[in-house]
């Protein structure tokens, strides 16, 4: 099990509620407050991280990208919060590594809304808090698709979809992630040639070895090819994906077409929004970074949130492994505090 290290205090405590997981039973929320109707669903798959013994007090939610889970932000989780209880003692964070619908541990769920789309992603983490009967999270903080789906619970927040009860975050970090819609011919298209060369591999897999070597040989980059190599689990003689290929690709598909322009460009009152643009990133296009850098200039009215804008030197789209040291140091001298 991981360790939490913050100062002298040494914590392990790693969480998990999924449908197939030996370490937790399944959670469910059978009753009509929490899902708007009488249906048992599974909730998602998440993990805990928090640098301190004392009683929470604040929480943040991560969001991983696509084809991505929660584990892949547990370095950075654990050295945020870590920074933050030595940064502010009094304020205990607790980060929730959400693994969303379709990916990780939450793969093959059953009962989730269709279709696979953002909304429904975001509308995931507002089941998740009620069937735990959690504290609306402070802070929600997205990678890549993981930031379209933050944006889409805030302005579901805002909107008042999850009931009058529902919170909303005090601030999101938008990590790498276009707010509006992301047109194929403006980047490098790596993605889309990443889940055609999924969809043309064989099923079931012989290892994990012949599909990183397969990546290789078709020209995608070592690391690429190795995190892709990380979403493969065993299943008997072979290995499959962790994630639900197809359903996923529907979620892309989402996430490009969702546009959260009219969001930044009116924040609700008591919002932050925090976006990283990766300095070597294909995602960005000139126009795109501009308006958001008016955005951030422009003065806001008494009735309305804020938007900031900062730039991760030295890193590509992957930010929290190209520079996790310069996104530490973004994230954290700019996190919400309450003190």
């Amino acid at each position: 099990m991981a360790k939490v290290v913050c100062g002298a205090t040494r914590r392990s405590r790693l969480v998990f509620s999924s449908a197939s997981a030996s370490w937790g039973p399944l959670t469910r929320c059978p009753l009509s407050p929490c899902f708007g109707d009488a249906r048992s669903l599974e909730t998602l798959a998440f993990e805990e991280i928090q640098a301190s013994e004392k009683p929470v007090n604040s929480t943040a939610f991560v969001l991983h990208g696509l084809l991505g889970s929660g584990r892949n932000w547990r370095s950075f989780s654990r050295d945020l919060a870590a920074e933050l209880q030595k940064s502010s003692p009094s304020q205990v964070w607790r980060m929730v590594l959400v693994d969303m619908r379709n990916h990780g541990r939450s793969a093959g769920l059953k009962g989730l809304d269709l279709p696979h789309d953002m909304v429904n992603a975001a509308k995931d983490l507002a089941n998740l808090v009620k069937s735990h009967g959690w504290a609306w999270p402070d802070v929600v903080i997205g990678h890549s698709m993981g930031g379209k789906v933050a944006l889409e619970f805030a302005a579901s927040v805002a909107r008042g979809d999850y009931g009058e009860l529902a919170v909303l975050p005090k601030q999101l970090w938008v990590l790498d992630s276009v707010p509006g819609e992301v047109n194929s011919d403006e980047t490098s298209g790596e993605v889309e040639k990443v889940l055609l060369t999924l969809q043309s591999l064989p099923s079931p897999l012989p290892s994990r070895k012949w599909v990183v070597d397969h990546m290789l040989n078709l020209g995608f980059s070592k690391m690429l090819s190795n995190w892709i190599g990380s979403n493969l689990k065993n299943e008997g003689q072979h290995v499959v994906w962790a994630f639900d290929l197809q359903a996923c690709i529907e979620m892309f598909n989402s996430y490009r077409e969702k546009n959260y322009w009219p969001l930044l460009e009116h924040p609700p009152k008591g919002l932050e929004i925090a976006i990283v643009q990766a300095e070597n990133s294909d995602r960005w296009t000139q126009h795109v970074i501009e308006r958001i850098d008016y955005l951030s200039r422009k003065e806001k009215g008494p009735e309305e949130g804020k938007i900031s804008l900062h730039v991760l030197p030295k890193s590509g789209h992957w930010v929290h492994v190209d520079n996790p040291k310069g996104l530490l140091e973004i994230v954290a001298s700019n996190f919400y505090s309450c003190t």
